[in-house]
């Protein structure tokens, strides 16, 4: 009998929760009066920690999804059309990305600056998508190859963050160096946010070719309890081993400043619980939500940052908000913006339709495929909401 296939469900409810969080922790550390910014407060530090492990998160379910998709198009014989709507999508997320950030009324009025230019999730997805499906061609004959790939780029990205942590590049031009570089107020470069979404491709390839093994379920639950727990309690100390047994100095300053390991095991922790309670989150309102990031990740920037007008929350709130007025204001803008989402949605389907066309004017779509034109319900992370397949319990 064949069996039945289903929906990674646990991937959105990862997705709804990362979502959740950035919208609360966009807000309140926008708003909060910087009197409240105090790490003696104790709500304040657990707030600023778990407000640090959503950016993690999304990058790592990005190489996730978008490598589990190519592999499983390749395993039936023509990855040509999803590896066009990788790129596509790629390419969307840095057109948006820039978009968001394009003062126009400013523009209007003559005054430039390069603010506009300064690197955000959205531009450091879509470039790692591109570089991801790049890593792909190259070693898709052997998903094997590609897994001691993904995973040594990933660790020689985090053990290496050391010697670009402070790195300047004033010789290249603002657009590039702003990928590579936080002299500029980039947030999201390049390094070391690929290196998540290498992890998450090398955990793709796992689930690739053991999904259909036994039991798979509840040994990648283990697994993502075991690894998180060992990343999150002893990675500082294995790379002061390390170091101890090389005499090495770049793992003594990796463990010194040890927040990309940590993050990651945080991330492995969070797989761990959806994962394990994914059969009660099946057709819920948590995985529609992880359905509509992209979406509700534009329409709460919008919001809070004044894009293309200038006039946003930020506007006129700029941190003076008191801790209680901070928390239900988050728990309202949540609600909110997910409303508008759900019910105005179809706003946010046009212009993204619409940019599709647009860059496939570059990148000609298969003109025998349906199930890749629709753009409004997909995540960040490029969310493909029915097209991933589950594994055997």
């Amino acid at each position: 009998m064949k069996s039945k296939s289903t929906r990674l469900y646990f991937l959105d409810a990862v997705r709804a929760f990362a979502i959740l969080m950035m919208l609360q922790g966009h807000f309140v550390d926008t708003l909060l009066n910087p009197l409240y910014r105090d790490d003696s407060y104790i709500a304040y530090t657990i707030w600023s920690y778990f407000r640090g492990i959503t950016a993690p998160t999304f990058f790592t379910i990005s190489g996730l999804v978008v490598l589990y998709l190519m592999l499983k198009a390749n395993e039936k014989g023509d990855d040509s059309v999803r590896i066009k709507k990788g790129v596509s999508r790629g390419l969307m997320l840095l057109v948006i990305g820039y978009a968001l950030r394009i003062p126009f009324l400013s523009w209007l009025q003559g005054k430039f600056d390069t603010y506009f230019l300064v690197i955000d999730v959205l531009q450091c997805i879509g470039l790692s998508l591109l570089i991801l499906i790049g890593l792909y061609l190259l070693c898709r004959r052997n998903s094997k190859i590609l897994s001691v790939v993904l995973l040594t780029i990933g660790c020689v990205i985090f053990l290496t963050e050391p010697l670009y942590r402070t790195l300047r590049v004033d010789s290249i031009p603002l657009f590039f160096s702003n990928y590579i570089s936080k002299a500029n107020g980039s947030i999201f470069n390049i390094i070391p946010w690929f290196g998540y979404v290498a992890f998450g491709g090398y955990l793709a390839t796992i689930f690739f070719r053991k999904s259909q093994n036994e039991y798979f379920k509840v040994r990648t639950v283990s697994i993502f309890f075991g690894v998180g727990l060992v990343l999150l309690f002893f990675s500082t100390d294995i790379l002061h081993l390390l170091y101890y047994l090389t005499n090495i100095q770049l793992f003594e300053d990796a463990a010194n400043y040890n927040y990309l390991f940590l993050r990651l095991g945080n991330v492995f922790l969070y797989f761990g619980v959806f994962y394990l309670l994914e059969r009660y989150m099946k057709q819920s309102i948590v995985t529609k939500i992880g359905e509509k990031t992209l979406n509700i990740y534009v329409v709460h920037f919008i919001i809070i940052y004044g894009s293309f007008t200038g006039i946003g929350l930020k506007h006129f709130w700029y941190k003076s908000l008191e801790p209680w007025e901070a928390v239900f204001g988050a728990i309202a803008f949540m609600i909110v913006v997910c409303l508008i989402v759900f019910h105005i949605g179809k706003t946010n389907a046009f212009i993204y339709n619409n940019l599709r066309r647009l860059l496939h004017l570059v990148i000609k779509p298969n003109k025998h495929s349906t199930e890749y034109d629709d753009v409004s319900g997909e995540g960040e992370d490029d969310d493909e909401e029915n097209e991933v397949e589950d594994v055997k319990n």
